[in-house]
C-alpha cells in the first residue's frame, strides 16, 4: 500500500493521528487571545486545528501538500517550503514548533521565515530540544500518545550534532525515519535567532518551548 510521506520524509497518516498535548493552550496563553498566526511547518493541523478553535486566525505553511489537505477548514493552507516562503503579511505569533531551529543547515532559514512575517509587537513562539538534554536516554524506550507510537531506534552526538532515527508507528503501519539535529544550548539559540533579527526573550513552563521577539534593530 503506497502512503503520503511529505518531502521530508514525515508519514502523513501517522501526524493526522498524532494529538496535541496541551501545546494550543500553551500558546493562546503565551500570545493572548484573537491574535493571528502563522504556523510555520504546520503538518495536518495538530496545533494549528485547536488554535483556530480557540478563536485565532490561522495560517498553516507545509511543503507536504497531504499534510495541507488534512487541515481542518478553519485553518489557511500554504503549500510552500517553509525555509523560504514570503506570503507577503505579517502575524501577530509565528510557531516553530517540531524542533526547526534545530536543523543543522535549515534552522537559521526557517528563523528567518519568523522573522519575515512577525509584526512588530508580535512574539514567535519556538520549540527547540531542552538545553541539557541527553537523547541517549531515550534509545529503544516507546512512547505513545494517543494511538501513535513512537521509538528511538539509534541516536548519536557529536559535538553539537545529533544523528538518530526514529520509528513511527500507527494501526498496522510503521515507518523508520533517520534525521540530523544540532542540539542548542542557551546561547547557540540566542545567537541563531539574533543572526536572523530575533531576540530571545524567555523560557516557557514546558520543557524546550521558548519566547522571541523581533529585534528593535530590525523593526
Amino acid at each position: 500500500m503506497q502512503v503520503d510521506v511529505a518531502p521530508d520524509g514525515s508519514p502523513v497518516a501517522f501526524y493526522r493521528r498524532l494529538p496535541a498535548t496541551g501545546e494550543p493552550e500553551l500558546i493562546h496563553t503565551t500570545i493572548g487571545p484573537g491574535v493571528s498566526v502563522l504556523d510555520v511547518g504546520c503538518g495536518p493541523g495538530r496545533i494549528a486545528g485547536p488554535l483556530a478553535a480557540l478563536g485565532h486566525r490561522v495560517t498553516g505553511v507545509d511543503d507536504g501538500a497531504g499534510m495541507i489537505a488534512a487541515l481542518p477548514p478553519e485553518v489557511e493552507g500554504v503549500i510552500a517550503d517553509a525555509r523560504s516562503v514570503r506570503l507577503g503579511r505579517r502575524f501577530g505569533a509565528v510557531l516553530l514548533a517540531s524542533h526547526l531551529v534545530n536543523g543543522p543547515e535549515d534552522g537559521p532559514a526557517f528563523a528567518a521565515t519568523a522573522a519575515a512575517h512577525l509584526e512588530p509587537d508580535g512574539l514567535v513562539v519556538g520549540e527547540t530540544y531542552p538545553p541539557g538534554w541527553d537523547p541517549m536516554t531515550t534509545v529503544g524506550r516507546e512512547t505513545r500518545l494517543g494511538d501513535a507510537r513512537i521509538t528511538v531506534l539509534r541516536a548519536r552526538v557529536e559535538g553539537d550534532i545529533l544523528q538518530a532515527e526514529v520509528r513511527y508507528g500507527v494501526d498496522d503501519l510503521e515507518w523508520e525515519q533517520p534525521f540530523t539535529a544540532r542540539l542548542l544550548d542557551e546561547p547557540a539559540l540566542r545567537e541563531l535567532l539574533a543572526h536572523e533579527g530575533l531576540t530571545f526573550e524567555r523560557w516557557l513552563d514546558r520543557a524546550g518551548w521558548f519566547v522571541a521577539a523581533a529585534s528593535s534593530t530590525f523593526n
